[in-house]
């Protein structure tokens, strides 16, 4: 579910994963707050101020200390930033119990995805850089992969489909979160001819329809070459 990530640090994608060192420094006096307190700060000012106002300076700011006093518990601001993705992803809990009716499972974590995108905006960018995934993000994994259980299809199949759901669930979340709309009100488009014929013909998808839920229904059981489970 990641892409290259792009590092603020010298140790670019080379560095150690957070999750693999110790949660502060053995050095130093004891420090006044804890890891969890510098995320939970952080996550504040991401919230209020968008993920670019995140700084190992602002949050320290925020915590009355210094900036070296957070260097006991992270090397980088990357640190940070995989630290809060991780924390923000525990948010999806509880998940579904596993049972035949996997499709709806997934579609039930793909809109608590959803609404995690919309309280967290700046999440969508940062759960693709992390350096390796937490605790949190591989229990979320964890859970895909117990409801598809009944389905049967190889683990890559499995693995693919997770993936996918979680890019188009960002697709959807960005569109959301942007105040741009394309328009073709006041555009003339008589010089071309598969947009003319377009327009002039009337809408007929019904008012119903949930474009995100068909989405997800259709890339799922395409992925995974199944078909949806059965209703009473």
């Amino acid at each position: 579910m990641s892409d290259a990530p792009t590092n603020s640090d010298p140790g670019g994608a080379d560095r150690q994963s957070i999750w693999a060192r110790p949660v502060r420094g053995s050095r130093g006096p004891t420090p006044t707050h804890n890891r969890g307190a510098i995320v939970t700060a952080a996550i504040a000012l991401a919230d209020a101020e968008g993920i670019a106002a995140v700084s190992m300076r602002a949050v320290a700011t925020a915590l009355g200390a210094s900036a070296g006093a957070l260097y006991r518990h992270l090397s980088s601001r990357d640190d940070l930033l995989d630290l809060m993705t991780d924390r923000v992803v525990g948010e999806l809990r509880p998940y579904p119990e596993p049972n035949a009716d996997w499709l709806d499972g997934m579609l039930l974590l793909a809109g608590r995805q959803r609404a995690l995108f919309r309280h967290h905006p700046w999440l969508l960018d940062t759960i693709n850089r992390m350096s390796a995934p937490g605790p949190e993000s591989l229990a979320w994994f964890d859970a895909c992969l117990g409801v598809l259980e009944p389905v049967d299809s190889a683990v890559t199949a499995k693995f693919e489909a997770i993936g996918m759901m979680t890019g188009v669930v960002s697709l959807f979340a960005r569109s959301e979160a942007s105040s741009r709309s394309v328009s073709f009100a006041e555009v003339d488009v008589a010089a071309y001819p598969h947009l003319a014929a377009a327009f002039s013909r009337p809408a007929r998808l019904p008012a119903e329809r949930d474009l995100f839920d068909t989405t997800l229904r259709i890339l799922l059981t395409g992925l995974l070459d199944a078909d949806p489970p059965a209703r009473p």
